[in-house]
């Protein structure tokens, strides 16, 4: 079976980016604050798929609940050290944003101190490598191009499940909507906040995991493609939960198939320019469609609530 590298690195780069930008999308409708260390938690998952791959010299793919915990745990400690203390006290989404920003630099730091810590003791390429021949072969097609859109899939029918289903994801629906209202009937918040974003730093470990064994990992690797992160969200919609799926596809696709186009016609020069293309779509969109796709008065419905209306900011 054979399909275009083009066409497979689209499939496997925009199903990794929407699930990243889901939890991105996630975080923010719990706390209505842009997460600049989400890309991060994205490299902590490339560093977790390096070290069982390389370090204990184990399949990648047990990486992957190993890599969704300290991703979660990554988020979580933003959250809750950071965020929420920044939160109670009035701070503006400005100053909260910053917060995130400062937070990603420490986390940055710590992941280049564990790169340099990881080469020379275990002499192994911590910077700027590939996992490529971890993966698995079938069909005559790399695993990850199968993996990477079931995991997709998987992910979006269980959160469906959760959040249409369960007490849980009621009460998470509920707090995202009005947490006032929600803590007047007894709904615990800061629990559902918790477990939020919990939920979106695993989700952006697990993408990172993955994430080596097509495209480079390098500890600024997440805070590269965060341009790309944003635009899915925003693009999708950032107030709808699904928005994040549908940007996800729709930038991933943008950007590798119109970088690859414009390279074949232009040459390889146009090649480090790829950020630009998200970038500029991204503010397109805020111009014409604040709200997203998910939020446009007409046309496909997206919405993960009843009636089609979409979170209170």
């Amino acid at each position: 079976m054979y399909i275009e590298p083009i066409y497979k690195g689209a499939i496997m780069f925009s199903s990794l980016l929407a699930l990243l930008s889901l939890g991105l999308t996630l975080t923010f409708l719990t706390t209505r604050v842009p997460n600049f260390a989400h890309g991060s938690f994205a490299t902590v998952g490339i560093y977790v798929a390096l070290t069982v791959n390389k370090v204990f010299r184990t399949n990648l793919y047990y990486s992957l609940p190993f890599a969704f915990g300290l991703g979660g745990l990554s988020a979580l400690v933003l959250y809750v050290l950071v965020l929420k203390p920044l939160i109670k006290r009035g701070a503006s989404i400005i100053t909260s944003m910053v917060a995130t920003i400062a937070f990603e630099l420490v986390l940055l730091a710590a992941l280049n101190i564990y790169a340099d810590y990881v080469a020379r003791t275990f002499k192994i390429t911590s910077r700027y490598f590939y996992l490529r021949e971890a993966d698995f072969y079938f069909a005559g097609q790399q695993g990850l191009f199968f993996v990477a859109p079931m995991l997709v899939a998987i992910v979006a029918i269980l959160l469906y499940i959760v959040l249409t289903k369960t007490k849980f994801g009621i009460a998470m629906r509920a707090t995202i909507e009005n947490p006032d209202l929600a803590g007047a009937v007894g709904i615990n918040a800061d629990l559902v906040y918790k477990v939020s974003w919990l939920l979106a730093g695993g989700l952006a470990g697990l993408a990172g995991s993955l994430f080596p064994l097509y495209f480079i990992g390098n500890p600024d690797t997440g805070t590269i493609i965060l341009i790309s992160i944003f635009a899915a969200s925003i693009v999708g919609g950032l107030f709808n939960i699904w928005g994040g799926l549908l940007g996800g596809f729709l930038i991933g696709f943008a950007e590798v198939l119109g970088t690859g186009n414009l390279a074949s016609l232009l040459g390889s020069w146009i090649i480090p320019y790829r950020p630009a293309i998200p970038l500029l779509i991204m503010v397109t969109t805020l111009l014409l469609a604040p709200r997203g796709i998910t939020g446009l008065p007409f046309g496909f419905k997206f919405s993960w609530r009843k009636g089609g209306k979409h979170a209170h900011s």
